[in-house]
């Protein structure tokens, strides 16, 4: 699995449409944000959308009109997890990690008979191999540096709900089959509302990710009175104890969260670690607070050098129980001479 700031062919999304995660009755705020993101990826790279028959007009009435859509059924509209993960093999071709998805482990509100075919289908469009694995894990769960590094958590790979057989040797030997990891570092847990009844028990793209090979941005929660204090400093601890797949012990960088604290629903887990890395840019994940979403933006732009980085709302996102990156799943670009190195996709509906 390359590295995020990889170059891409381009980002794959899926439309938000009524169901549990959005309430089953109006999207129309959801729809709104996922659109935005769309709208400010399209800047930077190709964009293809996922959308779900019942959602088309809607999608085209938002979406910028170069963006690509494909019609599927869904059940839900977080692509990071519910479609396939992108890899390359030693001749650059490309493959699509279709792992096996339960929407988190199975809950009683849990929809996924669509979903679960959303993986195989996507790297079918992309022109990849597909590579089916029974590992129950989404794409949220993992961050790579490229060189054989993978962050994981111990809540979500090694939750009873989706792989009660697992154990961290198993976990490891398919990530290594799968998207070539030879060395797992194991964060204990996730943010505190990940583990609400919408949350996915930890995943690891809201607390910590690699801008570059030895090098982790971490979300830190500095006000005492959030439990992601705690728990962030837990989080720095475990990467300080850590080393990469090299041996080197990672240099951490901390991505102070914003100051809200608390939403209508509790303790807010509001992450700027969950932006989305593109061709020459950043998407991230802004919150209305003036201050604090410039201050994200400078740490991005220094941890990623040349790259311009832009901020979209994401507060209607983390309502719904995930952020930008969550929602977005980029493909690799791939050698001159496999097939399908034009990044085209075959678009229907």
């Amino acid at each position: 699995m390359p590295p995020e700031t990889a170059p891409q062919d381009r980002i794959w999304m899926a439309f938000p449409r009524p169901n549990p995660t959005f309430g089953d009755g109006d999207v129309a705020e959801e729809s709104a944000a996922w659109a935005d993101v769309a709208n400010a990826v399209a800047a930077f790279e190709p964009v293809t959308m996922v959308v779900d028959p019942v959602a088309r007009a809607i999608a085209v009435r938002l979406l910028d009109g170069a963006i690509e859509l494909v019609e599927q059924p869904l059940d839900d509209a977080w692509l990071r997890d519910s479609g396939p993960t992108f890899v390359l093999d030693e001749e650059g071709a490309l493959g699509a990690v279709d792992w096996t998805f339960n929407a988190w482990g199975a809950h009683e509100w849990s929809e996924w008979r669509r979903d679960r075919l959303v993986g195989a289908a996507v790297g079918a469009l992309a022109g990849a191999t597909v590579l089916p694995s029974l590992l129950v894990n989404e794409g949220g769960g993992i961050h790579v540096d490229g060189e054989g590094t993978v962050l994981v958590t111990e809540t979500v790979q090694l939750d009873p709900r989706r792989n009660p057989w697992a154990d961290r040797a198993r976990v490891e030997a398919e990530l290594e089959r799968t998207i070539g990891a030879t060395h797992a570092v194991w964060l204990p847990r996730g943010l505190t509302r990940d583990y609400d009844r919408f949350g996915t028990s930890g995943h690891v793209d809201i607390c910590a990710t690699f801008p570059s090979p030895g090098r982790v941005l971490l979300h830190e929660q500095r006000d005492p009175g959030h439990p992601d204090h705690a728990v962030s400093a837990l989080l720095r601890r475990t990467l300080e104890e850590a080393v990469d797949a090299a041996g080197r012990s990672f240099e951490i960088i901390p991505l102070p969260a914003p100051e809200t604290l608390r939403d209508a629903e509790g303790f807010v887990d509001w992450s700027y670690v969950n932006h989305v890395v593109v061709n020459d840019g950043v998407v991230a994940c802004g919150f209305g607070e003036e201050r604090a979403d410039a201050a994200a933006r400078a740490v991005l732009a220094e941890a990623y050098p040349g790259r311009r980085v832009v901020t979209v709302d994401a507060r209607a996102i983390f309502a719904c129980g995930g952020g930008i990156h969550c929602i977005t799943q980029q493909q690799p670009s791939t050698s001159p001479a496999t097939p399908g190195s034009d990044g085209s996709v075959t678009v229907r509906g």
